[in-house]
């Protein structure tokens, strides 16, 4: 276990803030998944790439980690009795056809109130949703809705057929064709995410091919991203801030894939900071599935992940304080500000980087 080199310094919120011009923020994918450019953050100095030439930067023997978790349809809107607009972000699926959402609403409809959700077009049929409280209890964040048709179906087949791609806040065009299937990496399975794992965005078939041809070895995780992902971290002193929880899985096939690659010297690259907070919270933990929190800042000492492909972050972002955790604050906050020279496109449909760890 290795500690980067300002492991003794303390931050503030303030570190990790830095002025970005709004035109960088990618509001479209790039035509091609692997023609997004490549800060190469692993060089002694930064070097810009194209994201297709990852391959040469990798090593046969080299374990390249995906979380393979599935983006849901989680944006439903619909009315009130009295004809008020709603939106709801379903951030779980519970049991009993119960969700967990983010309810946005100018007033919060009472406990047992029965609201009307949208129906897709093509698709005329009476579809609801009964406030049942708070979750996970009482003074919960999220509410706890009952969603209902006449056919009975459960949440994940009312979201496929009349929700919306839960697009980040800073995107700013109604969900799209485009986006349904470009806000999702190419290997998606597990269904449960309300926000993509971004650094996966860039590999297209083509590129995982390239990979096996070298000699890359691929494996997954299931991290189901949550929307506390684009909340900034509000509290000056990071100590007082409230990490959001996710659920994540590491297989048994992955557990072995892990090993294998260490006995044989190989690095375990993580693809997005979500693979990272997976992998770093059950080597933290030994659990292998379960709810984490973990809130990861400079003097992190990590205990499995070599190296990092993430995409560029938002401004005092927990992610942001992760990959200065990572690779060191001082050069981190170096590339952003090469990246922003550069013009590279920031965000969820943004360009990439390769950091190696401190």
């Amino acid at each position: 276990m290795s500690n980067p080199p300002d492991a003794h310094r303390r931050y503030c919120l303030s570190d990790f803030d830095f002025e970005l011009p709004a035109g960088l923020i990618a509001q479209h994918p790039t035509p091609e998944r692997s023609g997004s450019r490549l800060l190469d953050g692993s060089a002694s100095a930064p070097t810009d790439r194209v994201f297709r030439e990852l391959p040469a930067l990798l090593k046969a023997g080299d374990l390249l980690v995906f979380n393979d978790t599935r983006v849901m349809n989680a944006r439903l809107f619909g009315e009130k009795a009295s004809g008020g607009k709603l939106e709801l972000l379903i951030e779980r699926v519970l049991g009993g056809n119960q969700v967990a959402a983010h309810l946005r609403v100018s007033k919060k409809p009472a406990i047992g109130d029965t609201v009307t959700l949208v129906s897709a077009p093509g698709h005329p049929e009476r579809l609801s949703a009964t406030l049942l409280g708070r979750w996970p209890d009482a003074h919960g964040a999220l509410f706890r809705f009952v969603l209902a048709n006449d056919a009975g179906d459960d949440p994940y087949t009312l979201m496929a057929r009349h929700g919306h791609v839960p697009l980040p806040p800073y995107i700013t065009h109604a969900d799209s064709a485009e986006d349904a299937q470009r806000y999702q990496t190419v290997f998606a399975k597990n269904l449960g995410a309300v926000a993509a794992p971004t650094a996966a965005l860039h590999f297209d078939e083509a590129l995982l091919a390239q990979l096996d041809a070298v000699g890359v070895q691929r494996a997954h995780v299931t991290l189901h991203v949550g929307a506390g992902t684009f909340q900034p971290v509000k509290t000056e002193d990071l100590s007082e801030h409230q990490m959001h929880s996710e659920w994540y899985e590491v297989p048994t096939a992955t557990q072995q894939a892990i090993a294998d690659c260490r006995a044989r010297g190989g690095r375990i690259i993580a693809v997005g900071t979500t693979t990272v907070r997976t992998l770093e919270s059950w080597a933290s933990s030994g659990q292998v599935s379960g709810d984490t929190s973990i809130f990861i800042t400079p003097g992190f000492g990590f205990k499995l992940v070599d190296a990092l492909i993430t995409n560029f972050h938002l401004p005092k972002s927990s992610l942001m304080m992760l990959v200065s955790a990572f690779a060191g604050h001082e050069h981190i906050m170096a590339l952003y500000a090469h990246a922003i020279r550069e013009k590279y496109r920031f965000f969820s449909y943004g360009d990439a980087m390769l950091l190696t760890r401190a």
